[in-house]
């Protein structure tokens, strides 16, 4: 689509995992198939710029992925956090490395495939980031983190079309990936289990598995059972909680604390009306003064909700919602909405 506007352009791929590199250890499966960012994508990224008669390369960025991306996905979730890698990905390496790359070979911007759309506002000297037509295929949530300069320098293509019509785009121009399936996985976690990978990922590094078994508590106080490791929760999680019950339990907090206790209860014992959010990044605003009326999007598939935010400290966002909020994680954005521009964003603590 940008080779019809008359860009000139250079394919650039980021290799930035080994999809085998735990294959076959105890719990990972033998092999590994249809992941993103797999080396068949990059097979397709060559096949569709060859077709294009454009320049293409790939850019190795395996050690820094795994600093950035996959050594925080493992210490947050020991932590008894819940982690997003692929906002972690967006702020360190697609727009940050990528971006260096481009300037070093003489490119002005970065063109992508995530579903959002960016303007610039002369009135508030901004550059704006929006959610894009197809609101079901809306990765804002993902790309919170990014900065003016980044932002300045980014064209996100398909931000306004849907799904199907990119893909009858793509077969018009004859693009050979037109019907390729969707990944929605993380790209690192082959067979999609992260409990298994991260026992496999320590293993490889030759350490240990921490010791962060403790009680399960109801929310009376009561111990009403014991747990193997807090890496094994998640807020809202109702499987595999080991314990017999006539109403169905749910984890309400993790306490990554000595104790490593983790608490459950009845499902209207995960609604809450605050949250609290750190390491902050804002888009449409320079800084929040004041009170502010947005809607607050806590998961990727979370319908954004009605709150009032304020600062709480200096580095910490306090949000009020007006109807109590499903299972909010620690470790997971909330990202802050007015209409379909993404104000900022930042980390649930």
């Amino acid at each position: 689509m940008l080779k019809t506007e008359g860009y000139e352009l250079v394919g650039l791929t980021m290799q930035l995992w080994n999809q085998r590199r735990l294959l076959g250890r105890e719990g990972m499966p033998e092999q590994v198939r249809g992941r993103c960012c797999s080396i068949d994508d990059v097979y397709d990224a060559r096949r569709v710029a060859d077709d294009l008669g454009i320049p293409y390369y790939v850019v190795n960025h395996q050690e820094r992925f795994e600093r950035d991306v996959v050594k925080p996905f493992v210490k947050e979730y020991l932590a008894g956090r819940t982690p997003i890698p692929c906002s972690l990905c967006n702020d360190h390496l697609k727009f940050d490395q990528l971006l260096i790359t481009a300037r070093q070979i003489g490119a002005d911007r970065i063109a992508t495939g995530h579903y959002a759309r960016n303007e610039y506002d002369p009135a508030r000297d901004r550059w704006i980031l929006k959610r894009p037509a197809d609101t079901s295929k809306d990765q804002t949530y993902f790309l919170f983190g990014l900065t003016q300069d980044q932002l300045s320098r980014t064209l996100f293509p398909l931000g306004g079309y849907t799904k199907p019509r990119v893909r009858e785009i793509a077969q018009e121009l004859g693009i050979a990936s037109a019907n390729k399936p969707d990944s929605q996985e993380i790209c690192f976690i082959p067979g999609g289990d992260y409990k298994k990978f991260i026992d496999a990922y320590l293993d490889e590094q030759g350490e240990e598995m921490p010791n962060s078994c403790g009680e399960l508590v109801a929310t009376t106080g009561e111990v009403v059972g014991h747990h193997a490791g807090i890496h094994n929760f998640t807020v809202g999680q109702r499987k595999g909680l080991g314990v017999e019950s006539p109403t169905a339990l749910y984890v309400i907090q993790i306490a990554g604390n000595e104790k490593n206790q983790v608490r459950i209860g009845i499902e209207e014992e995960l609604y809450q009306r605050t949250l609290r959010a750190h390491r902050l990044n804002w888009i449409a605003i320079p800084d929040l003064l004041g009170e502010m009326r947005v809607q607050v999007k806590i998961r990727h598939r979370h319908e954004p909700a009605w709150a009032t935010i304020r600062m709480e400290t200096a580095d910490v966002l306090l949000a009020e919602f007006d109807e109590p909020a499903r299972a909010i994680t620690p470790g997971q954005a909330a990202v802050f909405y007015d209409g379909d521009e993404v104000v900022g964003g930042g980390w649930i603590c």
